[in-house]
């Protein structure tokens, strides 16, 4: 691109150049007006052949009303003029439109090509290279010939290759490129880390988990890439409104050539007006300016570690009116554990002992917490016809006896009765009931932490225009109430299994108003079917997470549930400098093709109608890139103050 570039302001001076020779050799001596033609086609076809090249391969499949069509007319139109009776030549106002274009167009790459490099430097995640142990010696390959289960090394100031776990060795890992904070990340032995972080401290030696290709550093990269083909509502209507716009003034100016012209027989005055009109007309402002802007949005919310997968997908961020978030790993830690054991006919060990082999092979982290109270699994216990039952609990046998371990709806399920105690009662943690048989055997409590940072974002969305904020919980009524009460959140749901999950989200749906959106808030894998039920899915802490990145249309790459209300801050941002261009290239147009019908504006008025406000626009739009203090973290606000 830079190469390309280059290329083009060689041809803009060159042109330029010409032109004045052109101009100066037209004062200087009398040629006949075709010789005149040919001295200032040198620099218009140095300036503009491709732009004529461009608008024949267009009609030649179909797609007539475009910016190179309307400039090809317009400046041949112009070149033409001065063989009209009575008319003067417009040669040079015919070069100097299409080097004005071509300056324009200049322009447009050079800020597409810093947004992209600007995007590129924030989201710089690609490593270069990977020392690799192959036969006891270290080798150094580029990432993408990692095999999995290879051990590297990677030493302070590299970035981390491939998504791995850590065989040796303890260091910090900087971040920032993917979660837009600056605070490292501590690791040890048995961590897991993932590409694109930079190793600042010790040597490490990681077992490669991923290939390059499936890592997160090549996801992530991936996902940026390809965000622009998936258009926003703005930039679907400004095409829509282009391919109707354009053959609109093109008849219009057509007109203002030819009617005026047969009614009065000033050829020349008439056709030089309708020129005008149609150089002025090129929606190429607009055309250009609203997706470019769109892209330096979905930049600009990348560097703070919000990933947006497209332009639709922020526009329907920056109208989001309700947010409803899971509870466990969204705004509290996901980090239970044990906390109180209340045994009914058998003691804590053996309670334990049941409730830890029957969640043996779940992921949940309430089946966690219960293994993590009991580690010694190796006891020679038999466990068989393990069955989890979603939104109740797991079945097993357990040396041969039926074992139950979930909440009271299992338990109600099976008719027993349960017990309470007072720590059930006040909603201070999650209550797991366990059943040998038909038979109560107790319950264990586990205790969940609200993330540091849940009560601020609750508050941030409030001041970011969300009207509502809903939790939805399959945890106990005490406990939802506990947490929605201590994050003042308008409306929660507890008890609920994931289809009530998805009808609550469905009733949250129905009761929206205007153009407003709804968005849940979810770990990106327990909450699929109701991230992809709401209008924006938004994945929570998706750093290495495959499922995340695959679930939601917004990722958050650490695990702030503050990051939301700053994607929405930058979103909002995003839509109102769109807004600005579209009003600016209107209402800029609008006055000079009246001016032009009136024939108050002449080529140079109409150069500044069209290319400089495409100058203008596209500047305006990489603002977007640019995120500004008030979209940043309060720490990291605090730190530079």
């Amino acid at each position: 691109m830079e190469k390309e570039n280059k290329v083009k302001l060689v041809r803009i001076v060159l042109s330029a150049v010409l032109l004045a020779a052109a101009w100066a050799l037209e004062r200087c001596t009398a040629l006949p007006m075709w010789q005149l033609l040919l001295v200032y086609m040198v620099p218009y076809l140095v300036a503009g052949y491709d732009v004529l090249l461009e608008s024949g391969e267009n009609i030649a499949h179909g797609e007539v009303f475009d910016e190179d069509f309307l400039m090809a007319v317009a400046t041949m139109g112009a070149l033409a003029i001065g063989f009209l009776p009575g008319a003067e030549n417009q040669f040079p106002e015919a070069v100097f439109v299409m080097i004005f274009f071509q300056v324009g167009e200049l322009f447009e790459d050079i800020a597409e090509g810093r947004s992209r490099r600007s995007i590129a430097q924030l989201m710089d995640l690609r490593p270069d290279t990977a020392h690799v142990v192959r036969s006891g010696r270290e080798l150094t390959v580029a990432p993408g010939e990692v095999q999995v289960g290879e051990t590297l090394v990677v030493k302070p100031g590299e970035k981390v290759p491939v998504d791995g776990v850590v065989l040796e060795g303890r260091s910090s890992l900087d971040t920032v490129a993917l979660t837009g904070e600056s605070v490292p990340r501590s690791v040890a032995e048995g961590d897991t880390v993932v590409s694109g972080c930079v190793n600042l401290t010790g040597v490490l030696k990681v077992r490669a988990a991923k290939a390059y290709g499936e890592s997160t550093a090549s996801k992530i990269l991936e996902l940026v890439e390809n965000a622009s083909s998936h258009k926003s509502h703005s930039e679907s209507f400004i095409a829509r409104f282009a391919r109707v716009y354009t053959p609109v003034v093109v008849g219009l100016a057509l007109l203002l050539a030819v009617v005026p012209s047969v009614v009065t027989g000033q050829w020349a005055t008439w056709v030089y007006r309708g020129l005008v009109f149609l150089v002025v007309s090129c929606p190429c402002a607009l055309v250009i300016s609203v997706p470019l802007t769109f892209f330096s949005g979905i930049g600009g919310a990348s560097r703070l570690g919000v990933l947006v997968k497209g332009a639709n997908y922020l526009e329907a961020l920056a109208r989001v009116g309700i947010v409803v978030f899971d509870k466990t790993g969204t705004l509290t830690k996901g980090t239970f554990e044990v906390t109180a054991v209340h045994p009914d006919k058998i003691d804590e060990r053996q309670l334990l002992h049941l409730a830890a082999h029957v969640e043996r092979y779940s992921n949940h982290p309430i089946a966690l917490s219960l293994r993590n109270a009991y580690p010694d699994e190796a006891d020679g216990c038999k466990v068989d016809d393990v069955q989890e039952m979603p939104g109740l609990g797991v079945h097993a046998m357990v040396n041969g006896e039926t074992v139950n371990v979930g909440n009271e709806k299992l338990m109600a399920s099976l008719g027993i009765e349960v017990c309470h105690c007072d720590k059930c009662k006040s909603g201070a943690g999650t209550v797991i009931h366990v059943a040998i048989g038909n038979r109560y055997a107790g319950h264990i409590v586990i205790s969940d932490r609200v993330k540091d940072d849940a009560a601020l974002a609750v508050a941030r969305l409030k001041q970011a225009g969300v009207k509502k904020t809903v939790m939805l919980t399959g945890d106990y009524e005490q406990v939802g109430a506990a947490v929605a009460r201590q994050l003042g959140l308008d409306e929660y749901h507890a008890q609920l299994m994931p289809a009530d999950k998805v009808a609550q989200v469905e009733r949250l749906l129905a009761s929206k108003t205007g153009h407003d959106t709804l968005a849940m808030v979810g770990d990106g894998i327990n909450d699929a079917p109701v991230l992809a039920r709401a209008d924006l899915g938004i994945a929570m802490g998706a750093m290495g997470s495959d499922a995340a990145i695959e679930a939601a249309d917004v990722v958050l790459m650490d695990d702030k549930p503050s990051k939301i209300a700053v994607g929405i801050q930058v979103a909002k941002r995003t839509l109102r400098i769109a807004r600005e261009n579209v009003v600016f290239s209107i209402g800029v147009k609008a006055v000079i093709l009246l001016l032009a019908a009136l024939g108050m504006a002449g080529m140079a008025l109409a150069v500044f109608g069209d290319v400089g406000v495409l100058v203008l626009a596209v500047l305006n739009a990489t603002r977007a890139l640019h995120t500004g203090g008030h979209a940043m973290p309060a720490a990291r606000r605090r730190r530079r103050g």
